[in-house]
């Protein structure tokens, strides 16, 4: 995910790469983020955090708080810190940084400018930061500030949800192909059929609305949604949403 940033912020123009620098313990990870995307890298957490305006945390859950102890102690309180750990709370962030603080979850569409965070602000965070925090993350897609007891479910939900559509993608191209069609045609099918269904549904109209308007009485998708109702499909995304925020807070 923190590549995914980095990515959506070089290709808007937020940020030149020369004003990033990167840490990781993978020496091989950082010999990739400094080829692809020509920013400085270092192995050290803490040569990041002596030199940082805004520090983002882009670390796995698991391993947050080994990071906290390690670098909490020395981030400067007028630096922005953004942390964009699933499931790690404000109160847990909060034990190791008196930052001005912003917990953040966007998702890998950052990577294309596609990419929708949702935003928490702290009581030390200024209007200003709030505007630059805005400004940093919509140039990489659409923005949402709100409470934190909303974050699990922004978490399960457009966090993880690329995934979710992914899969739906992989199995459309399997089955165009096992009906007749070569990869590569099933391929470009199912992508801009994908792309031109979201560009429709953000027109307005409920997605209930679209899907009626689809399906013809007795047609070849009204035979298709049957199926797809039968096999249980719309209680298996309900269940996997729910499993994903009660992982998301567990992580916390």
């Amino acid at each position: 995910m923190g590549e995914a940033i980095i990515a959506g912020l070089l290709k808007a123009g937020a940020c030149p790469a020369e004003a990033i620098v990167a840490s990781d313990t993978s020496p091989v990870r950082l010999k990739h983020l400094k080829e692809r995307h020509g920013i400085e890298v270092t192995k050290e957490n803490m040569a990041v955090v002596a030199h940082a305006d805004v520090l983002v945390l882009a670390v796995k859950p698991q391993i947050m708080p080994e990071v906290l102890r390690e670098v909490g102690h020395s981030i400067n309180e007028d630096v922005v810190v953004i942390s964009i750990a699933a499931g790690i709370r404000v109160a847990t962030l909060i034990q190791f940084i008196k930052a001005r603080l912003v917990r953040a979850m966007p998702n890998v569409c950052a990577t294309v400018g596609e990419g929708v965070t949702a935003l928490v602000s702290t009581p030390r965070v200024e209007s200003f930061d709030r505007a630059m925090v805005d400004e940093l993350f919509s140039s990489v897609g659409a923005v949402l500030w709100l409470e934190e007891a909303k974050m699990d479910a922004v978490t399960a939900l457009s966090g993880s949800g690329p995934a979710y559509i992914f899969l739906i993608m992989e199995a459309l191209i399997q089955a165009g192909v096992e009906n007749g069609l070569t990869q590569e045609q099933s391929r470009a099918l199912v992508y801009q059929m994908v792309k031109g269904s979201a560009a429709l549904a953000m027109q307005g109209e409920h997605p209930a609305v679209l899907r009626e308007r689809v399906t013809s009485p007795g047609g070849t998708t009204a035979a298709a949604l049957h199926e797809l109702e039968a096999h249980g499909v719309r209680a298996a995304f309900l269940a996997a949403v729910a499993a994903a925020v009660r992982r998301s807070k567990e992580l916390g």
